[in-house]
């Protein structure tokens, strides 16, 4: 398909656009869908030789941009980022999702309702790990208690939500 570097260049050219466009609509971050694009095509690059495309080039282009935004919406679902923005925006870059969004919402209510029931300490050290982003050790540290107390908190607070929340699942 493209083994030199000139047919790849045009390629480029004539693609980079609508995949960076496709990566904006999505994300509204131009830095972001920049370096979505940058890999998109790296990766384009690194495994022509092997690479088999069936179907039309734009088409492999898209879908491509679609998985990438899903690994850069699921990597920032791993940070301490206010989950209402990253639903939104994972939801609306999709599907016209009203209803999951109405069901998202109903949901973090929910557990937000159950959070505040637990214990104070359990309470405390579910919110330092899951709202934070904090780890079993930072957790214990700044309480001055064991890593195992920590877990021991997380376990019961993971348990308790899990029990009320079997509805949902």
């Amino acid at each position: 398909m493209f083994y030199d570097k000139e047919s790849f260049r045009r390629i480029y050219d004539l693609h980079w656009k609508k995949v960076f466009g496709i990566c904006y609509h999505q994300t509204r971050d131009a830095v972001v869908s920049e370096e979505i694009v940058q890999e998109i095509f790296c990766s384009l690059w690194e495994r022509r030789e092997s690479l088999q495309i069936d179907g039309p080039l734009e088409n492999y282009l898209a879908r491509a941009a679609k998985f990438k935004l899903i690994d850069h919406y699921r990597k920032k679902a791993k940070t301490p980022v206010c989950a209402d923005s990253l639903a939104t925006a994972a939801c609306s870059a999709f599907e016209n999702c009203t209803e999951n969004d109405v069901l998202y919402h109903a949901l973090s209510d929910k557990v937000g309702d159950l959070v505040d029931k637990l214990p104070c300490q359990c309470r405390l050290v579910y919110k330092m790990s899951r709202e934070k982003g904090l780890d079993t050790k930072q957790i214990a540290a700044a309480l001055l208690i064991s890593e195992k107390t920590v877990k021991n908190h997380l376990t019961k607070a993971l348990g308790f939500l899990k029990a009320a929340l079997k509805e949902y699942q």
